[in-house]
């Protein structure tokens, strides 16, 4: 077995909600997005996986990296990504995972650069295959019970003839695609280091453009069954990791939420600045939300 504690480590800073923060709202537009929470920086060690990468397994950490090449030429070009990597997504997913079926559920392409061509005004923005800046806070995509609400409805609408499934998995398929050492790699919070009862809601609104901020926190009738995220407040027992130079040859599968709590539950994660390599260069990313079933 590898030697957790025997690798490299880099010393840096991650977001956590603050304890009190009590409107936690997530809004997003063309190239922008703003939380309403109030959130606090901790200074964490941050470990360095890639010496050991074949240690980690999705059901014990919650993640696992693996080898898997993609077709795309240029993940910016959105026909091309469409017409093409949702399919390899599922493929790879369902090889990592052993599941019978997996729909993919859109995808986001993030970069440190340059994002002001990206910040056109848009109507009917709808969050998907666009291109944002890193999320730079600990959290996990789906709540349990926004998951749990869901993934029947995702299932019956992608297998109508479907028999049913005893499990799903909620998770991400994360690929760097600029050159290594990337300067905001993701961070990963190994989901045994994480108590179930931990994460409130960060509920997402959708907009063409982020309102002022009285209007973010005004009062919202509609907020009684939207999509949220978990954040989650700092605990000193979290455990982070990350795979320093990562390759667009390379994939790392995160798991949002599984159904079967005897096996590893989700792993928040975040972006962090990683500046221990002077060489870094911006970040170019793609992420990929899936639901694996088993049938």
């Amino acid at each position: 077995m590898a030697d957790e504690g025997g690798v490299r480590a880099v010393e840096a800073t991650i977001s956590y909600v603050a304890p009190g923060s009590l409107i936690n709202r997530r809004f997003v537009a063309p190239g922008v997005e703003r939380n309403t929470g109030k959130y606090e920086t901790h200074r964490v060690s941050i470990r360095d996986g890639r010496a050991i990468k074949d240690h980690f397994n999705l059901d014990v950490h919650g993640f696992v990296l693996a080898e898997r090449g993609s077709s795309i030429k240029d993940f910016f070009d959105k026909d091309e990504v469409n017409r093409i990597y949702p399919g390899e997504v599922e493929e790879t997913v369902k090889a990592l995972t052993g599941a019978t079926r997996v729909v993919s559920r859109g995808w986001m392409v993030r970069t440190s650069g340059d994002l002001s061509k990206h910040q056109h005004q848009a109507a009917g923005y709808t969050h998907q295959g666009g291109v944002q800046p890193p999320a730079s806070e600990a959290h996990v995509d789906f709540t349990p019970q926004w998951a749990e609400f869901v993934a029947p409805q995702i299932y019956a609408k992608a297998f109508p003839d479907g028999k049913g499934f005893s499990r799903f998995i909620a998770s991400s398929l994360w690929r760097a695609f600029s050159e290594p050492p990337q300067d905001w790699p993701v961070a990963l919070c190994d989901a045994r280091s994480v108590a179930t009862n931990e994460g409130v809601p960060n509920t997402m609104h959708i907009v063409d453009e982020i309102p002022d901020e009285q209007t973010m926190l005004a009062e919202m009738p509609s907020e009684q069954m939207p999509i949220a995220a978990a954040i989650f407040h700092h605990r000193p027992n979290h455990r982070w990791w990350y795979f320093s130079n990562m390759t667009r040859e390379e994939v790392v599968l995160l798991k949002f939420h599984d159904s079967d709590r005897s096996k590893a539950l989700r792993v928040p994660h975040t972006a962090f600045h990683d500046t221990t390599f002077p060489n870094a260069k911006p970040r170019h990313s793609i992420e990929v939300r899936t639901f694996a079933f088993f049938e």
